[in-house]
């Protein structure tokens, strides 16, 4: 990795991670990084203007402005547009005229018809975005990036549950967990029926960067290839915290089984995920213990 590579969104859950790891890469935003993170970072008060980065040599866009948080976008009007398509129209709006070799963006396999799946789910499933805002604003996301195909290459990646150390306060299942447990005397999960495929942040890192030196383009699914269900999480903090989780057994959205079939990334990238969902879990709530 060269520092010909620069990253929108250094602040949320997975920015912070990839920067770390690789220190080469520019972070590009409006938001501080956080202290631990020693990447180079361009200071960009509005997508509107990013005439800042003319002068700046890069080849190689990792997007991650945006909100994965679908409990509050389904309860507002425009919330999805604002935070997960107007950026991005924004950006590759400027982009357009850089002749990128990669751009590489984020959405959800929740796009995939849950009535007509079949696991493991791959990327010519298909898709049914008019379920709530929140997976509507994402399907408009890969609208945008097809409206630029022509001159902006680029990768949609379609997220699994991602999981790993986070300081901010997210509706992400493992990080919320992990902050209660280190924080609360009692706590609580919705349900522990689903079964989900869980892929630790480091592993989602490593896939992302070998993907930019592809020259694939189009939608990509991302996660471990295996499915978990919510209660083996939860046996597992449980485990490492020495505290009890409460099911609450509240209804939840989303499959109640998705496994990801993650052959193309194999095919393009031979990137596997290297952490055991223990690992993963172990090296997330030892990290955010230190940061208590």
């Amino acid at each position: 990795m060269n520092s010909k590579t620069i990253l929108f969104g250094g602040s949320g859950l997975l920015g912070p991670i990839i920067l770390e790891k690789y220190p080469d890469i520019i972070s590009v935003g409006r938001s501080p990084l956080p202290d631990y993170i020693k990447n180079k970072h361009i200071s960009i008060p509005d997508l509107n203007d990013l005439s800042v980065l003319d002068s700046l040599d890069f080849d190689k866009v990792i997007f991650l402005i945006g909100s994965s948080n679908h409990h509050q976008i389904n309860t507002l009007a425009c919330m999805g547009i604002d935070y997960n398509v107007t950026p991005l129209k924004k950006a590759l709006f400027y982009l357009q005229k850089r002749k990128l070799k990669k751009f590489i963006c984020f959405t959800t396999i929740l796009l995939y018809d849950v009535d007509k799946m079949k696991l493991p789910v791959d990327e010519t499933q298909p898709i049914q975005p008019y379920v709530n805002d929140y997976i509507f604003s994402k399907y408009q996301s890969e609208e945008v990036i097809r409206f630029y195909a022509d001159t902006v290459p680029s990768i949609i990646v379609r997220f699994s549950n991602i999981y790993g150390p986070s300081k901010l306060v997210r509706p992400d299942l493992v990080p919320t967990l992990i902050q209660d447990l280190l924080r609360k005397d009692e706590v609580t999960v919705w349900n522990t029926k689903p079964v989900r495929d869980f892929l630790y942040l480091d592993d989602a890192a490593e896939a992302i960067v070998k993907l930019l030196e592809t020259e694939h383009t189009g939608p990509v699914n991302l996660g471990t290839g295996t499915s978990v269900s919510v209660a083996r999480v939860v046996e597992i903090l449980e485990r490492i915290s020495g505290k009890k989780i409460i099911d609450l057994n509240k209804n939840v959205s989303g499959p109640m089984n998705f496994q990801c079939d993650i052959s193309l990334i194999k095919r393009l990238t031979g990137w596997e995920p290297k952490h055991t969902l223990e690992e993963g879990l172990q090296l997330t709530y030892e990290r955010m213990k230190q940061w208590e």
